[in-house]
Order: C-alpha cells, then sequence, then structure tokens
C-alpha cells in the first residue's frame, strides 16, 4: 500500500524542535506535561504527557527508538485512536467520528470485553476500518510496581475497498489507575503475505522525578534487534 511522503504536521515538529539531535531527555511541547516514561521490551520507550490545549482526558504519546523520536498519537477518555502520525513521513491518521462502533475502555472495565468497528483518515485521503475486540482474561501483573491486568485483542484493518489489509491478535495489558493500554506480545500479518511476532511489553516505569524520567534512549532488547539484523545480512 503505497503512501506520498508529505510536510511533517506542527506537533510533529514542536516536539522535534524539543530535541536536537535527539537529545536523551524529553521536553514535551509549551503547554504540555509529561506524566511517565515506559521502557518496553523491543527496544522503545514510551513519553505520556497531556496538553492543556487538549479536551478533558486527552492522553499523546510519543515513541522512540534508537533510531530518534519513531510515532506520536493522542487517544481520548475511552481510549479512541483520536490522532496518530509518523513524523519521519508526515503522514497523520485521525478518527472518523461517524463510525458503527467506537471502541470504549469503560466497557472493557466493567464488562470484560469491547467490541469495535471504526474508521480512520488520513491526510492523504486514505479511510481505513478497524475490526476487532478487546477482552479481559481475568489475570493481573505488577510490572515495576504498577498494577496491570492483561488483555487479549484480535484487530482486523481493511482498506476502503473492503480489502483486508493487516491482521493483529495477541496479549496487551491495561492500567485502571492510568486509562490506558500499554503493548504486550502480538503477531501481525499484512496484504503480502509478511508476518511478524512482537513483543512490547513494559518493563519499567519513571514518574517525575525518578531515575529515567524523560529518557529516550531505549534499553531494553537492542543488541537482540541489532544481532538479528546482522543475521539476516549475512543469509543474504
Amino acid at each position: 500500500m503505497m503512501r506520498r511522503i508529505i510536510a511533517i504536521p506542527g506537533a510533529a515538529l514542536a516536539l522535534l524542535a524539543a530535541l536536537p539531535g535527539h537529545a536523551a531527555s524529553f521536553t514535551p511541547p509549551q503547554g504540555c506535561r509529561l506524566e511517565a516514561t515506559v521502557q518496553n521490551r523491543g527496544c522503545s520507550v514510551v513519553q505520556y504527557y497531556r496538553c492543556d490545549a487538549d479536551p478533558a482526558g486527552d492522553q499523546r504519546s510519543a515513541i522512540f527508538g534508537e533510531d530518534g523520536l519513531r510515532h506520536l498519537s493522542r487517544i481520548d477518555a475511552e481510549t479512541r485512536w483520536m490522532e496518530s502520525s509518523d513524523p519521519n513521513t508526515g503522514l497523520v491518521d485521525v478518527l472518523v467520528e461517524r463510525s458503527k462502533d467506537h471502541a470504549s475502555f469503560q466497557t472493557l472495565l466493567k464488562t470484560g470485553t469491547d467490541d469495535f468497528d471504526f474508521w480512520t483518515e488520513s491526510n492523504t485521503g486514505e479511510r481505513l476500518r478497524h475490526v476487532g475486540q478487546d477482552v479481559l482474561t481475568g489475570e493481573s501483573a505488577v510490572i515495576d510496581g504498577q498494577e496491570l491486568e492483561l488483555t487479549r485483542f484480535q484487530l482486523k484493518t481493511y482498506g476502503a475497498d473492503g480489502e483486508l489489509l493487516i491482521e493483529r491478535s495477541g496479549q496487551q495489558f491495561v492500567s485502571r489507575k492510568t486509562g490506558r493500554f500499554y503493548g504486550g506480545i502480538e503477531t501481525q500479518s499484512d496484504w503480502t503475505g509478511q508476518r511478524q511476532e512482537t513483543n512490547d511489553s513494559p518493563v519499567t516505569f519513571a514518574f517525575p522525578g525518578e531515575k529515567g524520567f524523560g529518557d529516550t534512549t531505549p534499553q531494553y532488547d537492542c543488541d537482540q534487534l541489532l544481532t538479528q539484523l546482522t543475521d539476516e545480512r549475512v543469509r543474504s
């Protein structure tokens, strides 16, 4: 699926300006406050922050890899995907409000299951339909002092013509305290036949005043990724 490169959106420019040369400490845009830094498996670290100009309950995140800022997103109090962007290509996807069944974090917490069927639209005009389900497994875990609950999920993403483009399934974590999802172990396949398994489970949480708060350098599994890349190059 081809997507043309366009200008980087303003929010991404603000973050990049605050991070000259991908510095090791994250500073959110003016009017925003950083709440937590989470180091994940899979060589990524996420900054979670809120901005005064956003609707009440909205949260933002910035994902960093070894190569710097990779992804920006904003969710609402129901964890709906309000907006996401790739600062390297300028691609922005926003939620289409008129959708069949939006995701609901409160429904998941109250009933243990949440089905969803919604659309997103990119600034290139591409429309995608996302259909799936989140289920609480009844299991819980404490990671770096944070009480989390495990979920199982499945998600299918279709093009506007109904073609199945991406299929994902796996396990994630949710926090009632922070009102959001965290990554886990999942399998993904796409329309080309490519299939991959990833583990983005959280390892450490840092809050204001704690060591690692604002750190943009991922700490876990990065050597493993380098080894895998080297092996692939040798085999090729």
